[in-house]
């Protein structure tokens, strides 16, 4: 059975939680605990209705008392899919942790409110999905029953989304009428909605392709962990434990060790944590690789076929969307973290900023918090990366605070340049 990634994503009161909770529970997902408290809910309720948003919103309290709010995590299984849901915060303020949510996702849910149309965190929270790689979407016009059930309204919603999805190339988009309150037309069809001839939302997530299988891209492998049991049994064994990132593994193929360029030969590929050696492994299979020589090899460092080596580089451009109050400013000193590789960095410039509004690439000389903006990086060390157009798992990083450690900003290659050669 295949599994689904999805994030749900619109602005404030949209009904995000409202409309996992409807899921959930119209699928049968939820558990006889939370169901029992659900129905004592519903009978001290004064408006005698199941608060659906209950079985996601357990941020609810931490968003009364003003603490940060993260993104919520749900899973659930039908007889024909597994699925894994991100409610993300609908508020302007939390559009970094809207990234977080997006960054794995294979799909996005777009809530519209019928009553609003297109508001600018609908446009905010698409160009960061598209952004972030996302090629599949749902229009899901919620609250349906509050404009009488209007195919007019839907219409001119579906039509002012579409001019901002050719914006950014978006071109799967699936537009569904809904009312996750009264549950019209999200796990079944709604008589309420006679002029609407295509699938209810849990149709249209358990049929839609999931994401593209990464064994067909280039072989990408970085080192998380070196080990040296250095014991009796094991005196001179050294392997090289990580997760396959895309591509595939053979036993026996000429090899590149990143970023030192030492070539050398695939010795032995174990899988299950244990001594099973295998002849061919692929993306996202955790592994321990052994070379056939005693070459330094240390983690961060990254192992790729020899015919698929790419150049290690010093300089990236890259699209960050910021996370901090302090704001950005060319010649800031941070950290970058690649996955296990981490190396100090440099801001030479910021080449533009993202206009929410218009999509357009306007000048800039900062970055504020939840700007989205294309900057120029020059590392200490050279990192082995793709560009994300070409490769969604080695094209992304982080940028770190140097003193603390935190996050500040989600960043997505553009390009790379070598500038060690």
């Amino acid at each position: 059975m295949d599994l689904l990634r999805f994030i749900t994503c619109g602005s404030v009161d949209d009904g995000k939680s409202t409309l996992i909770g409807r899921l959930l529970y119209d699928s049968d997902a939820v558990s006889l605990d939370v169901l029992a408290a659900l129905e004592e809910q519903n009978r001290t309720s004064a408006a005698g209705t199941v608060d659906l948003a209950l079985l996601t919103d357990g941020l609810r309290a931490e968003r009364e008392q003003g603490i940060t709010i993260d993104v919520a995590h749900k899973y659930f299984t039908t007889p024909r899919r597994k699925f894994i849901i991100t409610d993300t915060p609908g508020h302007v303020q939390y559009t970094r942790n809207m990234v977080t949510g997006a960054s794995n996702a294979d799909l996005a849910i777009v809530l519209v409110d019928a009553r609003q149309g297109v508001v600018e965190q609908t446009r905010r929270h698409t160009i960061v999905s598209a952004l972030l790689g996302i090629k599949r979407f749902v229009l899901a016009v919620n609250k349906i029953d509050l404009v009488g059930y209007s195919e007019a309204v839907f219409r001119d919603i579906v039509a002012d989304y579409a001019a901002v999805a050719a914006q950014l190339g978006i071109k799967q988009i699936a537009n569904i009428p809904i009312s996750a309150l009264h549950g019209d037309n999200v796990v079944r069809p709604s008589a309420n909605l006679p002029w609407y001839k295509g699938p209810n939302l849990l149709e249209y997530l358990e049929t839609v392709s999931v994401a593209p299988d990464t064994t067909h891209e280039a072989s990408r492998f970085q080192v998380q962990y070196v080990i040296r049991p250095q014991s009796a049994d094991l005196p001179d064994y050294r392997g090289y434990a990580g997760r396959i990132q895309s591509g595939v593994y053979r036993r026996g193929q000429q090899v590149v060790v990143l970023p030192a360029g030492i070539e050398t030969t695939l010795e032995a590929i174990e899988i299950n944590q244990q001594e099973v050696e295998v002849e061919v492994a692929v993306a996202p299979q955790g592994v321990v690789l052994r070379l056939a020589d005693d070459v330094d090899v240390s983690r961060g460092d990254t192992i790729v076929p020899a015919d698929q080596a790419l150049e290690p580089t010093r300089e990236l451009e890259a699209t960050l969307c910021w996370m901090e109050d302090r704001p950005l400013r060319a010649g800031r000193k941070l950290l970058v973290q690649h996955h296990a590789a981490k190396t100090k960095a440099v801001v030479q410039a910021i080449l533009s900023k993202t206009n929410i509004q218009s999509f357009a690439q306007e000048d800039a000389d900062e970055a504020k918090l939840n700007d989205i903006v294309r900057v120029r990086l020059k590392t200490a060390n050279p990192l082995a990366a793709d560009a994300y157009g070409q490769n969604r798992t080695t094209g992304a990083f982080i940028l770190l605070d140097e003193q603390t450690g935190a996050t500040l900003a989600a960043g997505l290659i553009e390009a790379t340049e070598l500038a060690y050669a």
